[in-house]
C-alpha cells in the first residue's frame, strides 16, 4: 500500500510541474491522429473504388489493361504498407527521401517533421482502408447493383447513390479503430523528432528519471483518449442508425392507396367514387355471361 501512496505522491509532483508540457503532447497526438485518419480515408476511398471497377472479357483492351495495372498498384502499396512497421517507414521516408534525392527533398523543421509524421500516418491508415472499403463495397448485395443498372444508372451513379453510402456506413466501426489505432500508433513518429504525447514522457524522464510514475500518467492519458473517442464513434454510429421506430401513416386514404393495383371490378379497398361504375361492370358481366365467377 505504501508504493502505491508514492506512486500518486509522485504522479501527482510529474503532473503538477510538467502539466503543459502532457497536455501539449497529447494535444499533438489527437491532432495528428484526427488529420492521419481523415486523409487515411480519402486513400483507402480512391483505393478502394479503384479495386472494385468491374470489367468483363468483352471490354476494350485498352479498359482492361489499364484496370488491371491499378489493380496491381493498389495491391503492392497495400502489402507493402500493411506488412511493414510503421515506424521503418517513417525512418524510409524521413530520412531516405533526402538520401536518393541527394538532399534535394528533404523534410527540415518542426514543419517537416510534421509534414512526415502526417504522411506516414495517412498513407499507412490508407492501406488498411483501402481493404476496409474493398470489403464494405462488395459486402453491398449485388441485386442493388443490378437494379440500378436495370432502371438506367451507370456505374458513377450506382457508387454514388446506392452503394457506397452503404458501404461507408458498415465501415465506419473500422473507420474508428483505424482512429483509434493511430492515437496509440502516433508514439512511433518519436524516431523523426515528432512531439507527441510518448516523447514528451521520454523527454520528461531524460530530465528527472522518474520513469515509472511518468509512464502512469501515460497510461492514463492514452486510455482517456481512446474512451473517449470510442463513445464519440459510438454515438455517430447511433445518428447514423436513425429511429428504430418506424410507423405506418394510416390516416390518409390517398396515401394507403397510393401505386396499389386496382382490380378491374373491384378496384381498391378505400376507393369510394367508382362504386356505381363498378357495380354496372359487374352487372354486364354477368348478363352477358349469365353469372359471375363467385355465383358459379
Amino acid at each position: 500500500m505504501d508504493k502505491f501512496v508514492d506512486l500518486f505522491q509522485d504522479v501527482g509532483k510529474l503532473w503538477g510541474v510538467y502539466k503543459s508540457a502532457y497536455l501539449s503532447g497529447m494535444g499533438n497526438t489527437i491532432v495528428m491522429a484526427l488529420a492521419a485518419t481523415a486523409i487515411g480515408c480519402i486513400i483507402g476511398l480512391v483505393c478502394g473504388i479503384l479495386n472494385t471497377i468491374p470489367y468483363s472479357k468483352h471490354d476494350p483492351l485498352p479498359k482492361r489493361i489499364v484496370l488491371k495495372v491499378i489493380r496491381a498498384i493498389v495491391r503492392i502499396y497495400v502489402e507493402v504498407f500493411r506488412g511493414t512497421p510503421m515506424v521503418l517507414q517513417a525512418v524510409f521516408i524521413f530520412y531516405g527521401l533526402p538520401y536518393f534525392s541527394d538532399g534535394s527533398v528533404a523534410f527540415k523543421g518542426n514543419s517537416g517533421i510534421w509534414l512526415a509524421s502526417l504522411l506516414v500516418v495517412s498513407i499507412n491508415t490508407g492501406a488498411y482502408m483501402a481493404e476496409s472499403v474493398r470489403g464494405g463495397i462488395i459486402s453491398i448485395d449485388p441485386g442493388q447493383t443490378e437494379g440500378a443498372m436495370a432502371i438506367g444508372m451507370s456505374h458513377v451513379q450506382t457508387m454514388t447513390n446506392v452503394i457506397l453510402p452503404q458501404a461507408i456506413r458498415n465501415i465506419i466501426p473500422q473507420i474508428g479503430n483505424n482512429f483509434i489505432i493511430n492515437i496509440k500508433d502516433t508514439s512511433v513518429m518519436f524516431v523523426i523528432g515528432f512531439i507527441e504525447f510518448f516523447a514528451t514522457h521520454r523527454n520528461i524522464v531524460g530530465v528527472n528519471l522518474m520513469y515509472f510514475p511518468s509512464a502512469a500518467i501515460e497510461m492514463i492519458g492514452y486510455l482517456t483518449m481512446t474512451l473517449i473517442a470510442s463513445f464519440l464513434l459510438r454515438l455517430l454510429e447511433h445518428l447514423l442508425d436513425g429511429s428504430d421506430s418506424y410507423e405506418l401513416v394510416q390516416g390518409d386514404s390517398l396515401t394507403m392507396t397510393a401505386g396499389t393495383y386496382r382490380h378491374p371490378t373491384r378496384g381498391t379497398p378505400f376507393d369510394e367514387r367508382e362504386k356505381e361504375k363498378r357495380e354496372r361492370m359487374r352487372q354486364g358481366l354477368k348478363n352477358r355471361n349469365g353469372s359471375t365467377r363467385g355465383e358459379r
